[in-house]
């Protein structure tokens, strides 16, 4: 990844939930924000403001063939929707960050929600292809 310090904000979409997370590319340890409930645009908007980010990545689920579901477009319709923050916006893979999340708060033991931590490896695994 370049040098070029970015600030970087993760989202897990769901139904009800979007579990959100920040990192700063240079630190690189991304941070869980918390969630917001999905349709409430003003705690989305009031996110971006206070965060100011210089990129969006949006994890993009599938099935476990990897065929895309009706929770693919879901999410492909968020990440379409965030084009009124005018930042870049990526989709990430986000093959079983839940699972993965809920092993890693078993471990943690912290007041996290799942997904919010599945945010964070959606952020991770955005970090370790990106290249710039």
């Amino acid at each position: 990844m370049t040098d070029t310090e970015l600030t970087v904000l993760g989202f897990d979409y769901g139904n009800a939930r979007i579990g959100v997370a920040r990192v700063n590319t240079l630190v690189k340890i991304p941070e869980p924000l918390g969630v917001i409930e999905t349709r409430n645009q003003e705690v989305l908007n009031k996110l971006i403001s206070e965060h100011q980010p210089d990129r969006l990545v949006v994890g993009l689920p599938r099935g476990l063939d990897g065929q895309e579901t009706e929770q693919t477009d879901a999410a492909r319709q968020f990440a379409a929707s965030l084009k009124v923050f005018n930042r870049p916006i990526f989709m990430q893979d986000e093959a079983l960050s839940s699972v993965e999340a809920e092993a890693r708060l078993k471990l943690l033991k912290k007041p996290i929600s799942v997904d919010a931590m599945a945010a964070v490896i959606i952020l991770e695994d955005y970090l370790s292809e990106v290249k710039g």
